[in-house]
């Protein structure tokens, strides 16, 4: 005799089944710490993405700048008495607060673009290096080890003395330093996976390779590489904030939070703190929301960490 297995009349249709992805947003909603830092960064990214129509100035029309307006103290208005500069201006008269929204702009983008690219590179060969094993495994991980062995930003200050200040360059530069992380984190998780029934059975269908890597083999390494591409996110962000106060990141037309905090570094002395200092905090909470978020998605995908 079957006995079939039905929900309480009037039970809504909602809350029959529970499905994987309410499971991960109830789980994920149970510290306040991420769901703040997730809040918080989606307003960082709003005000990157609307700085153009919401900030007070662009900081890169030339026709509205002017140079007598220069390091303002924060709530100053201009000469015309039209603006108020609610954070202050630089040394160029620009308005701070525009600064700081478009900084952020060129910040997330080279923070995401740089983090997706090194994390198709890096799981792609992580994949190879596990499923095919032998020689191909060994090349790949020694060229992982020979690339973790180097201080990044070292690595980044060779490319980028190289290739030249541009958006593009300091991208290229951080996905040269960061995608060894996601080949070895990939490589680990699919090396436990490539003993499965179910690959076992894909190959013995004589499956394509590439459908056995990326339809089968990769989906169950997502958990551990959602984590660490959220954490590698910020890291790139501060990365190459980095590099831009030392003058090797993005060209000073578009300056990133990095090249902003650079501006103000020698007036900092002089009790022109706000040039810099602004800057920093929009860098610091930028990066620590996003960690937030990184570090209970980690709780949240490998219930072994739970507390």
């Amino acid at each position: 005799m079957s006995v079939a297995l039905r929900a309480a009349p009037g039970t809504p249709a909602k809350d029959r089944v529970e499905t994987p992805f309410r499971r991960f947003v109830s789980e994920f909603a149970e510290s306040k710490l991420a769901l703040l830092g997730l809040a918080v960064f989606v307003a960082i990214a709003l005000l990157a993405v609307l700085a153009p129509w919401i900030a007070p100035q662009n900081p890169y029309d030339l026709a509205v700048l002017d140079i007598m307006d220069g390091r303002l103290e924060p709530g100053s208005r201009n000469g015309d008495d039209t603006m108020t500069y609610w954070l202050g201006t630089d040394d160029q008269g620009r308005d701070m607060l525009s600064g700081i929204m478009y900084g952020l702009r060129i910040s997330l983008v080279v923070g995401a673009g740089s983090a997706v690219i090194a994390c198709i590179v890096g799981a792609s060969l992580g994949l190879l290096a596990a499923y095919a094993g032998g020689r191909t495994d060994s090349a790949i991980m020694r060229l992982v080890d020979l690339q973790l062995s180097f201080p990044a930003i070292l690595v980044a200050l060779m490319i980028l003395a190289f290739l030249g200040k541009s958006i593009t360059n300091v991208v290229i530069a951080i996905v040269v330093v960061e995608w060894a992380y996601y080949a070895r984190t990939v490589r680990g998780t699919a090396l436990v996976e490539r003993r499965r029934e179910y690959i076992e059975a894909a190959e013995c269908l004589a499956l394509p390779t590439h459908r056995i890597l990326f339809r089968h083999l990769l989906p169950n390494c997502l958990p551990p590489l959602i984590v660490i591409a959220t954490m590698q996110v910020a890291r790139a962000i501060a990365l190459e904030a980095t590099l831009s106060f030392l003058g090797l990141g993005v060209p000073i037309t578009e300056p990133s939070l990095g090249l902003l905090i650079s501006n103000g570094y020698e007036y900092m002395l002089s009790g022109k703190y706000w040039i810099s200092f602004y800057p920093g905090i929009a860098l610091l909470v930028t990066i620590v929301s996003i960690n937030l978020v990184g570090d209970h998605l980690r709780d949240v995908l490998n219930p072994r960490l739970k507390k």
